[in-house]
């Protein structure tokens, strides 16, 4: 049930004409009718998926209309749940948003249970692992041993390390979820875990500012002549910079003045790290020289992440008021205009950069590969941009312009206006009640106005069970054992997956149905987000 008696201005007077206010009235009947019907849907989506699809208050990504196959990014065991992105921690977040817009007591029960799942799977070191496995070690290990090792482009699975990952913003975003728990109603109860979580990120984090894309260290996965990148500084899938964020979150709303500390040297990371000709890689050895990851990762500048890092040192400018965040960004333009493809290698104005720029050439360099199985294919790297990798795009799209833009704009503020929202700058806090419930923490809330025609398509579309169920989902062959074939094959060059031993996942093109955790996430933030606009918050 809606909790209408949170909305701020449901009963706001209208002072209009007789006709006017007879519309509005109605208008609102239909708008109200509706919101009753998004929260309905809501409310039966999430008890579907609570009582009948989690396991221990967790979830994977994707699963048989019966429950007896189950995907994370790989497929997953039965006793396992999934932490990155699309499985239990952004249902965790999914629950708490629904908790705030209709005060409805049982999504907070359920992002309890979520968080309850959570803490089970945290480490003693503080961390979490891209899976829990309710089953305990000896499964886990399993997995890794036929299904993880077998999965031949997501070498990140394809041995079994026993630390903590922050690929993805597994350990960060789960830490986060923690923090909002303890803030939602300051029960103490969650307060040991999120210690232990912040704790971790302080003791993970190196000297000069970066984090390592695992921890504690590990240095026991070298493949195919690749020494092991997982001690390595990392900006891979913002790593460096989810850290930072989250540590920034914790101060406004913990008050804990050590993690300036590490939110400072953070930041600083990224000035530290950047190249003389002003480009940065996705990871640095412990020289500060660029350096690949897996093996269809080179040693490279990229372009992506030159943008990337170049932006957030402008938002580092508006965290502290320091020039020296903006000094080096023009020689990140520079480089990047170098760097721009030629007009023959953009596939008609689609791309503007290669994913990959040698480091001693500064030259576009493309990954390719050989093969059917992860035992015997192989990736290799040259010049030659046709017949590139399906799962891992060859080339980028860099809007070169809009980062000009926003360093113009930024650099024409006086620092009083740059910095008027800093999060660790000293100020009162003037916002709205305290800062435990001010700030909104979830990053990946909607923004734009949510259409109805959408509405009303979810709303409908939701069956007698309270499932969205969907199409095409990422599936993979069950695992048969290790791939046999040596055959330099280029059938498989451009495609997801391999042979049929090979455990990674692809898109299922036929029209069976999936229960989708990622499609209730989507779906379930469309009508929060229009369950809040109607009640003006």
């Amino acid at each position: 049930m809606l909790n209408f008696f949170r909305t701020t201005n449901r009963f706001r007077p209208v002072f209009l004409g007789l006709a006017t206010t007879f519309i509005s009235a109605q208008t609102f009947a239909q708008q109200n009718k509706q919101v009753q019907q998004a929260g309905q849907a809501m409310l039966k989506a999430t008890k579907f998926m609570t009582e009948n699809v989690s396991t221990n208050g967790g979830y994977v990504w994707y699963y048989l209309p019966d429950l007896s196959r189950r995907w994370g990014e790989m497929e997953a065991y039965k006793t396992m749940v999934w932490i990155q992105d699309g499985g239990t921690v952004s249902v965790g977040h999914t629950l708490l948003d629904a908790y705030h817009v209709t005060g409805e007591e049982y999504y907070y029960q359920a992002a309890e249970k979520a968080a309850a799942g959570l803490i089970w799977g945290q480490s003693n070191e503080g961390g979490w692992n891209y899976m829990i496995d309710f089953a305990g070690d000896a499964s886990l290990k399993t997995w890794y041993n036929t299904i993880g090792k077998n999965g031949w482009r997501l070498e990140e699975f394809q041995h079994y390390y026993g630390n903590d990952t922050y690929d993805d913003d597994v350990s960060s975003d789960a830490a986060r979820f923690l923090l909002r728990m303890y803030l939602e109603k300051l029960d103490p109860k969650y307060k040991p875990a999120l210690d232990k979580a912040i704790a971790f990120l302080l003791k993970s984090q190196y000297p000069i500012g970066g984090w390592p894309q695992r921890y504690p260290l590990r240095y026991d996965f070298n493949k195919a002549g690749h020494p092991d990148y997982t001690s390595f500084y990392t900006f891979n899938d913002d790593v460096t910079w989810e850290n930072v964020n989250f540590l920034a979150q914790c101060y406004m709303t913990l008050g804990d003045a050590r993690l300036l500390d590490a939110i400072t040297r953070g930041m600083n990371f990224y000035l530290i790290s950047q190249s003389g000709n002003g480009a940065w890689g996705q990871q640095y050895n412990m020289q500060l020289e660029p350096v690949g990851a897996r093996t269809y990762e080179p040693d490279a500048y990229l372009p992506k992440y030159t943008y990337g890092n170049a932006m957030l040192l402008m938002k580092f400018y508006q965290y502290t008021g320091d020039r020296k965040y903006l000094a080096h960004i023009p020689d990140a333009i520079n480089w990047l205009e170098k760097a721009h493809l030629p007009a023959d290698k953009t596939a008609n104005g689609i791309y503007t950069h290669s994913t990959f720029v040698d480091v001693v050439t500064n030259k576009p360099i493309y990954v390719h590969r050989k093969g059917s199985n992860v035992i015997y294919g192989k990736y290799y790297v040259d010049e030659n941009d046709q017949n590139l990798l399906g799962h891992y795009r060859g080339k980028t799209i860099v809007d070169v312009q809009k980062l000009k833009d926003e360093y113009a704009r930024l650099s024409a503020l006086s620092v009083k206006e740059a910095t008027k929202d800093s999060p660790i700058l000293p100020r009162k806090f003037e916002g709205n009640a305290s800062p435990q419930h001010y700030y909104d923490l979830n990053r990946d809330a909607i923004q734009s106005p949510v259409n109805e025609t959408e509405v009303n398509q979810i709303i409908s579309t939701l069956d007698n069970k309270g499932r969205w169920l969907t199409k095409h989902a990422m599936i993979s062959n069950p695992y048969i054992g290790d791939g046999t074939s040596k055959e330099e094959t280029n059938a498989f060059s451009g495609t997801h997956v391999g042979d049929k031993t090979d455990t990674s996942p692809y898109r299922d093109t036929s029209e069976q149905d999936y229960i989708s955790t990622i499609q209730y996430i989507k779906n379930m933030n469309t009508l929060i987000k229009f369950i809040r606009d109607k009640q003006g918050k």
